[in-house]
């Protein structure tokens, strides 16, 4: 099985050929094609390449799929005797990613 573990955003995620990674919000068009240079790690198989900090002359192609927000999460702050309640919401903007091929060097 190949697959990379890639970096974008400052966050790592797993890249298998033929897959969907979620990742922060690209402002990419969705249908670009992409080419994500920050390879931390490749393994086809049986041999393993671990970069130093990224992996010479690997790449992973990638098309935008679509934009789209994950799901909402509430915080809530509360201090007691001082009627101080604030309720907020976040959700955060994503971009879906089909992993097209992973180049090797």
């Amino acid at each position: 099985m190949k697959y990379v573990i890639l970096e974008s955003g400052g966050k790592q995620y797993k890249a298998v050929e033929g897959g969907m990674i979620e990742v922060d919000l690209l402002h990419v068009q969705p249908g670009t094609s992409l080419d994500i240079t920050e390879v931390l790690l490749l393994v086809n198989g049986d041999q393993i390449i671990v970069g130093a900090p990224v992996v010479k002359g690997a790449s992973v192609k990638a098309t935008v799929v679509e934009h789209f927000k994950g799901e909402k999460t509430y915080n809530f702050h509360y201090k007691p005797k001082k009627r101080i309640r604030q309720k907020t919401g976040h959700r955060q903007s994503y971009t879906r990613l089909a992993v097209e091929q992973i180049v090797e060097m």
